[in-house]
Formats: structure tokens, C-alpha cells, sequence
């Protein structure tokens, strides 16, 4: 069951923000990290250290790294996975899943094909003025392997690039434990995505590889997608010599909830929320009897998944999640919106009424039949979207983030005479007195 709490005791516990130290790492994971580095080293100074040693060796650091922390034992030969481990991985999948991807495929190609940005020209203030909109030329993709294959994020992420019209899109994933390819579901959907390249390399290696380049790894001029404490610090530390997407944390979901909602259906999206490991799930509602029902209702969701599923479920629910009770939906409303969270679900009667009243949050789903496990997997935006209240400020993964602006100045001499005593004057205010000389000779 969950914490029904009143709002003042929510202020102060559950809607806290965590920092990156506090992200998700598996427990085998941090064993291993102990075991290599120690229980003293701080996250930071195991990140600075394999970022050095990737800069300064290359291959050989993503080979050393690979084994000592992902347990792969490969060559220098297998970084870089052939395109006959692609097509074989197809096989080693369910059939209906692939199916699946390969629709799921289409729906966010043409999602994205709607948001293109294009060059503009103008000659109304003389010469000739605009900006080019031009697609990055290379971007890489990291798609983490420990705790679930993510198979969609790779689609996600990689057709959106492909939409804006990204030349050179590759991939990072680690190899399953023990083996050397990454898993069959990540190679299956970068064959459907037509991604350029595909990397079996993981963790904090994979982003000094992509951000730095080496013999085997062709640097990249952005780095997108998720992952551990480890690798969201490594994406922190190279940003400048490479682009970075965003820094994303443990997913988080808000439901606001009225009497009039499905208390078995808030229940199951609570849960699938509550599933990612750290996942915040809250549900906002004036209802004290919709409250209730809902948590009633957990016990026999959770009868019907695996033990390993529960126990996350179970832990979210105990540190990270909870039911508030608000005065009205007015109030519910405007504390999730100052929360700003990943997905913002609209368990109500009439959703519409309260779409524009929603400025912060990554995605809005709009009525029950939109939930939010949908947008995780088939309704066609990426669900690649900001977490940590960080959609205040940013947006999720979509075309724009995939070009870039040029300003272009072609002034007729007219015009450039006639601002030049304006960039003279601002000039000599600045005290830039070269700038100032520049501009008075063409006055």
C-alpha cells in the first residue's frame, strides 16, 4: 500500500529532489565498483579515472574497463558489432515483439516528421539576413544493458535523430554479462532503427569512447540517452569537448486523479512507475474514497508479477511514492505542475479543462485510455523526456535537439553605413575601443 498523506507532510518528504549521487545503480554493479576502486572513491573521482584512461588508451581502456566492470571478456575485433550479429538477433527474439517494434517504428517516425525546422531567409532590413538549420553529423546513442534491455529508448532516440536528418547515428550498448554482443533486443532494434553503427561497449567507457573517439570508436558531436549515476556523471564531466542531451534521472510520474477515475487502472500505472528502479510514482487526488480504492486495489495487481518486479514495486512505494490528498483538483493541478515531473497523467473527468493549466512536465497524458505505459512504448514521442523537475527549462528528445542554428549577416553597404554609428557608439560604452575603430571606418 501507499503513504496517503496530507499535503504539508508531502511538502517534506516525497517531492524532494535527489542529486545525481542518489541515481540508480544496480547492487552488483556498485559491488563491483568496490572491487575495483575501493568503498573510499567518491562517484566522481571512478568516473574522472576511466575517462582518463579511455582519452589516453584507447581501445585497450575500453577493453580493460569492459572486463573489469561489465564482465566482458572481448577483443579489440568485437567493439564494434557486424551486421551479421544484427540480422541474427532477430531470431533470438519473440516474433510478435519484433512485429511490434517495427510498427511502433513508424509511429515515431511520423510523430517527429511533423516538427522540422527549416532555413529562412529575409531582405526586409537590408542585404540579406537569416539562419541556416542544418542536422548534426554525427550522434551517439547510449542504451544501458543492466537492469532492462532498453529496445524502445534506442527507437526513440535514434529514429528521432534520423528525422532530423542526422548523416551518422550510432549506438553504445554494453555486452550481456559473460558474452559479447549487447542483447539480442537492442541489436533487433537497431537493425529496425538503421542505425549506422552499433558498439558493444558500456558504463563510463562508452562515453569517453563517443566523446573522445579512439581507434575502434568515431567521436560524436552529441551524446543522448540514460543511465546509471556512473554514466550520467561521465555525460556531466565531457560535456564541452561533445553535446549532451540532458543529465536523466529515475523516472517519476504524477496522476491527478478525481472520484470519477478507475481506481484498478491509477493502481497498475502507480505500479508500472514504481517498477523503474528508483521511480517516483505519486498520485494527487481530492478524493479520500478514490485514495482508498486504489490502494485496495494493489494487492492483487502485485499477486500477478514476478517476485523481482514486486520487490522494486515495494520499495518504491515505501521511500519514494505516495498518495496526496489535496484540497480540490485546482490544487492538485498546481502541485504537480510545480513539481514539473517527467510524465503529468490526467486521470479525470474532463481532462481538456485542465491541459492549459499544465505548464511543466515532460509529456501530458491527456484521459485514461492515454496512460502513461503507452507513451513508455507505442504512441509515437519519444519518451525520452526530462526528469528532476528539469522540465521547468528543457523539453524532451525531439528534432530540435539534433540541429543546430547558423546566423548568416549579407548587409548591402547601405545598411552596413547606417549601423555602424550604432555598433560604435555600444562599443565605446563597452570600452572596446577596436571594436569601436572597426566600426567607424565604415561609417
Amino acid at each position: 500500500m501507499l503513504k496517503i498523506l496530507e499535503l504539508d507532510e508531502a511538502l517534506a518528504t516525497v517531492l524532494k529532489r535527489r542529486a545525481i549521487d542518489d541515481f540508480p545503480i544496480s547492487a552488483a554493479m556498485r559491488q563491483r565498483t568496490i572491487a575495483t576502486f575501493g568503498s573510499d572513491l567518491a562517484p566522481h573521482d571512478v568516473v574522472r579515472t576511466i575517462l582518463k584512461d579511455v582519452r589516453e588508451r584507447g581501445d585497450l581502456a575500453l577493453l580493460h574497463w569492459s572486463s573489469r566492470l561489465d564482465g566482458a571478456e572481448i577483443t579489440a575485433d568485437q567493439l564494434v558489432v557486424s551486421e551479421e550479429d544484427i540480422a541474427t538477433s532477430f531470431d533470438l527474439i519473440d516474433g510478435e515483439a519484433v512485429a511490434a517494434m517495427e510498427r511502433v517504428a513508424e509511429r515515431i517516425e511520423n510523430f517527429h516528421s511533423h516538427n522540422p525546422a527549416t532555413s529562412w531567409w529575409s531582405t526586409a532590413q537590408g542585404g540579406v539576413m537569416g539562419q541556416l538549420i542544418r542536422p548534426l553529423q554525427r550522434v551517439g546513442v547510449y542504451i544501458p544493458g543492466g537492469t532492462a534491455p532498453l529496445a524502445s529508448t534506442l527507437l526513440m532516440t535514434t529514429i528521432v535523430a534520423r528525422a532530423a536528418g542526422v548523416e551518422d547515428v550510432v549506438v553504445c550498448s554494453p555486452p550481456v554479462r559473460g558474452g559479447h554482443l549487447p542483447h539480442p533486443a537492442v541489436l533487433a532494434a537497431a537493425g529496425i532503427a538503421d542505425v549506422d553503427t552499433v558498439y558493444a561497449i558500456g558504463g563510463v567507457q562508452a562515453i569517453g569512447a563517443l566523446a573522445y573517439g579512439t581507434n575502434s570508436v568515431q567521436k560524436v558531436d552529441k551524446i543522448c540517452g540514460p543511465g546509471n549515476a556512473f554514466v550520467v556523471l561521465a555525460k556531466k564531466e565531457v560535456f564541452g569537448t561533445v553535446g549532451i542531451d540532458s543529465l536523466p534521472g529515475p523516472t517519476e510520474t504524477v496522476i491527478v486523479a478525481d472520484e470519477f477515475a478507475n481506481p484498478v487502472w491509477v493502481a497498475a500505472d502507480l505500479m508500472a512507475q514504481a517498477e523503474h528502479t528508483a521511480g517516483t510514482a505519486l498520485l494527487l487526488t481530492p478524493s479520500k474514497k478514490l485514495a482508498r480504492a486504489v490502494n485496495k486495489s494493489f494487492a492483487a495487481l502485485l499477486e500477478k508479477l514476478p517476485a523481482a518486479n514486486q520487490a522494486e514495486i515495494r520499495d518504491s512505494f515505501a521511500h519514494r511514492s505516495a498518495i496526496i490528498l489535496t484540497e480540490d483538483l485546482l490544487e492538485a493541478i498546481s502541485l504537480g505542475d510545480d513539481f514539473a515531473p517527467e510524465h503529468f497523467c490526467l486521470s479525470v473527468q474532463d481532462p481538456w479543462a485542465w491541459v492549459d493549466k499544465v505548464r511543466n512536465a515532460g509529456g501530458v497524458f491527456v484521459g485514461e485510455h492515454s496512460f502513461e505505459v503507452l507513451g513508455d512504448y507505442a504512441a509515437g514521442p519519444s519518451h525520452q523526456m526530462p526528469t528532476g523537475g528539469t522540465a521547468r527549462f528543457t523539453s524532451p528528445c525531439n528534432v530540435l535537439d539534433f540541429l543546430r542554428v547558423t546566423n548568416v549577416i549579407a548587409l548591402d553597404a547601405t545598411t552596413s553605413r547606417s549601423l555602424a554609428p550604432l555598433a560604435s557608439k555600444i562599443a565605446q560604452v563597452e570600452g572596446l575601443f577596436a571594436h569601436k575603430l572597426a566600426a567607424d571606418l565604415r561609417s
